[in-house]
């Protein structure tokens, strides 16, 4: 059982990782507006960055944490804090997809936003990443 939640946990930081590297990623290329070459590069830095380490990872979390839960699912099932975590992780599937959605967007030259926004934008996984440890670890409820 530790080797499942040792991958888990590393599943959760490269997860992690491009969740916090691709809203940056967004606020360069949100501001280089006139570089034609650099808008095309930081395309297919995002590309690689969600196909390639993100959704890959993404899924290898959700994996070992079905395994995770397959191991104890009565004393899951009657955890509130879990029940809090799993709310959290499907609001962070959700953040995922639609990071994935900005991708399409500046793939295609159709981003609306500013630098501002991904910068603000860039906050939310820590926010995440904060109340998902606290859950885990502390187990409040």
């Amino acid at each position: 059982m530790l080797w499942i939640q040792s991958l888990h946990i590393i599943a959760i930081v490269a997860w992690f990782a491009g969740l916090f590297y691709l809203p940056r990623l967004f606020v360069y290329h949100a501001d280089s507006m006139d570089d034609t070459r650099g808008k095309e590069r930081f395309k297919i830095m995002e590309r690689r960055l969600y196909y390639g380490i993100m959704l890959p990872a993404a899924f290898a979390t959700v994996f070992f944490g079905i395994l995770l839960f397959c191991a104890a699912p009565t004393y899951y099932l009657h955890a509130h804090w879990f029940h809090v975590k799993l709310l959290l992780l499907i609001l962070l599937i959700g953040f995922h997809i639609y990071c994935g959605a900005l991708c399409t967007a500046f793939k295609q030259d159709k981003n609306k936003h500013s630098s501002l926004f991904y910068r603000i934008l860039n906050e939310i996984p820590t926010l995440f990443l904060a109340s998902i440890v606290i859950l885990t670890v502390v187990k409040p409820f």
